[in-house]
């Protein structure tokens, strides 16, 4: 596993972010911090760059310090342009997720390679919306090159991972009914999150590899084959997460050093061109 080393940090270029989820608001380790404004407004907070090996890494709190956004208020087209805009190329980005999937358990990683987006979209979910028009393809939205890697350094963090799997994505905040669990299940979504659409599309559309790290912290209330398991709770996803973000840590850093050289994916082929006019 790599380490931090305090050493000068590039305060303009970072080749890799990260956005931490619930429950992860900073890296350890010395770093500066830069605000960047965008054409879209300002992120969810200033982004911090530190040195993790031999690469300088750009972290955003996805929620800001303290979790003061929720998720339907995220400003999800300044994140992903503030960490393009200063060079990021790669975006690791882990997440607190539910379980749709008795066999992917509190506590596992999930490495999502699909989504089902109920989110509803609108114009929040591009840079696309006029009068410059592009279709991002989208078939396979999360990086093929990042994945096994990602999904290589969370077992040598000590989990227990599951390589493959597909997400539904809501607006949040609130949790799902028992009815839409088990609408969500039978559509064939393995865990839900409430962030992942439309940072992946967003990222997709600017060129960008993105890779995340889905750390599952509850049954959804749909996995009838728990009875026993009572209502999702604001209060048990924070604990679950907060007791694995050490060894969570453990995996991106790790994951970091293992990232490095020319991209050998197709994501910045892939970046959505506009359409003539």
């Amino acid at each position: 596993m790599t380490s931090y080393h305090h050493r000068s940090v590039d305060e303009t270029h970072a080749s890799i972010g990260i956005i931490g989820g619930s429950g992860l608001y900073r890296l350890t380790g010395s770093s500066t911090s830069r605000e960047v404004v965008t054409p879209f407004g300002d992120p969810s907070d200033s982004i911090s760059l530190s040195r993790i090996g031999d690469s300088d890494v750009a972290f955003l709190p996805r929620h800001g310090q303290g979790h003061t956004i929720p998720p339907h208020r995220i400003n999800h087209r300044a994140n992903i342009w503030a960490l393009g805009s200063i060079g990021v190329e790669r975006v690791i980005a882990p997440s607190a997720v539910g379980s749709l999937r008795v066999d992917f358990a509190p506590g596992d990683v999930v490495i999502c390679d699909q989504f089902i987006d109920h989110t509803g979209g609108g114009h929040h979910s591009t840079f696309f919306d006029g009068p410059d028009v592009a279709h991002a393809t989208m078939a396979d939205p999360y990086c093929v090159e990042l994945r096994p890697l990602a999904a290589q350094a969370c077992r040598v963090a000590g989990f227990t991972v599951h390589e493959h799997g597909t997400v539904v994505v809501v607006p949040g905040p609130r949790f799902s009914t028992r009815a839409e669990s088990r609408r969500f299940r039978a559509e064939g979504g393995e865990v839900i999150n409430m962030t992942q659409v439309p940072e992946v599309v967003l990222a997709r559309e600017l060129g960008l590899c993105y890779v995340n790290v889905s750390l599952v912290t509850d049954y959804d209330v749909g996995v009838e084959e728990r009875p026993e398991h009572p209502a999702v709770t604001q209060d048990e996803v924070m604990a679950i997460f907060a007791r694995h973000t050490a060894a969570l840590r453990g995996a991106l850093e790790d994951l970091v050093g293992k990232v490095g050289g020319q991209r050998g994916c197709a994501c910045a082929e892939l970046r959505a061109v506009p359409l003539d006019h």
